[in-house]
């Protein structure tokens, strides 16, 4: 039997104005994430759909899972391949379709990771590694999209 690993996570509405969702006006989208231990997040819709902009969609959320889960592989890899990296940022964009029916999906996410790597003849495994990485990530793994990845390595200046 495989090894598994279980997740709670608890979503509680906060927006009933006083008469529920009578009208579509009538509430708010606002909810919040809870996970025993950690900090509430404060979640919305995406304000095209009346959210709340100061707070996360789902639609960012997404994003964040797929740039985070991507960079933890990658620098678990970088680590067991002897490449040092001093620095990690990543601007993740996904395209969002919709369909004449108002259901929608991801098309398509691409991130951008920008790593700063203390060797330069370390650059050629650097980025081979955002390959292995992507192949071990367990959200790109569980997602029916694309993923791309447009890597850029940069060595660390020295002095």
């Amino acid at each position: 039997m495989n090894k598994q690993h279980t997740y709670e996570v608890g979503v509680v509405w906060k927006g009933n104005l006083g008469n529920g969702s009578s009208t579509y006006r009538g509430y708010t989208r606002d909810y919040d994430i809870a996970c025993k231990g950690k900090p509430v997040l404060k979640g919305s819709a995406d304000p095209g759909y009346l959210g709340d902009a100061a707070r996360h969609n789902p639609e960012d959320m997404l994003l964040a899972s797929l740039s985070a889960c991507h960079m933890l592989w990658y620098l678990h890899l970088c680590t067991v391949n002897k490449v040092v990296v001093t620095a990690y940022e990543d601007q993740a964009e996904g395209v969002m379709e919709l369909n004449p029916d108002g259901s929608g999906q991801f098309g398509r996410v691409t991130l951008r990771p920008r790593v700063t790597i203390t060797a330069e003849r370390d650059a050629e495994t650097a980025e081979r590694l955002h390959e292995k990485a992507h192949a071990m990530c367990f959200i790109a793994r569980s997602v029916n999209f694309a993923v791309d990845h447009e890597p850029e390595t940069v060595i660390a200046q020295t002095g």
